[in-house]
């Protein structure tokens, strides 16, 4: 886990109504330099204000009231982009399965090696981090596309579909100057030099590039 690309240090939420559990998981985390926060509900993690870093939530399986299950399947509507490493002592196959493809990290049984649980957490530390950029990415690219008007937008559309200058001048009825002209505008408010980062942008900001 690469701690260097931030100064704050990443977050490990532990959700487990073990107190025992907690104190032994907080000791873990911080002796690695990871920054915990514990809790014995889901309900208590839920209402609590979360911090701005590459994080992952520690959850056990079993809880009173909301189960960790359920907790997961409630992060998915709120907070998908955090990572969820599961613990339990009464874990199945079934019930691992659906953890993992609801997006967890890892589902470890209890009694679990402390090795093997903080390489679940950096792991799911470091997608968190991708997941944080990516989205980062994609606000900044939103904002640029934005920016552009009606008609550079749509012949960035139809630039990115594939279509030539001259075939956009005669589906939109502009001549091929205009189109050249709104091209030109609208790759420099995107903010590329070349049509391989304009298709790749407006992949990531979910621009439309059908020309049917």
């Amino acid at each position: 886990m690469d701690l260097s690309m931030s100064d704050d240090l990443p977050m490990v939420y532990v959700v487990d109504d073990d107190p025992s559990v907690r104190t032994a998981l907080k000791r873990l985390f911080t002796s690695v330099r990871l920054a915990v926060e514990t809790f014995n509900s889901a309900q208590e993690f839920l209402e609590h204000e979360r911090a701005d870093v590459p994080s992952c939530l520690v959850l056990d399986v079993r809880l009173p009231g909301l189960s960790g299950l359920d907790l997961q399947t409630e992060l998915a509507k709120t907070d998908a982009e955090l990572s969820v490493v599961f613990i339990t002592g009464h874990g199945d196959i079934p019930m691992s399965v659906r953890a993992i493809k609801a997006g967890a990290v890892d589902f470890l049984p209890k009694p679990f090696k402390n090795q093997d649980l903080l390489d679940a957490v950096g792991k799911a530390v470091d997608q968190h981090k991708r997941l944080k950029k990516d989205r980062a990415e994609r606000r900044k690219i939103q904002k640029r596309v934005e920016s552009l008007t009606d008609r550079e937008r749509e012949v960035l559309v139809l630039v990115v579909a594939g279509m030539m200058n001259k075939q956009i001048a005669t589906r939109i009825g502009v001549t091929v100057a205009t189109v050249k002209a709104h091209r030109g505008r609208a790759m420099q408010k995107m903010q590329v030099d070349s049509l391989a980062e304009l298709v790749r942008m407006a992949e990531q900001a979910g621009v439309s590039t059908t020309n049917g």
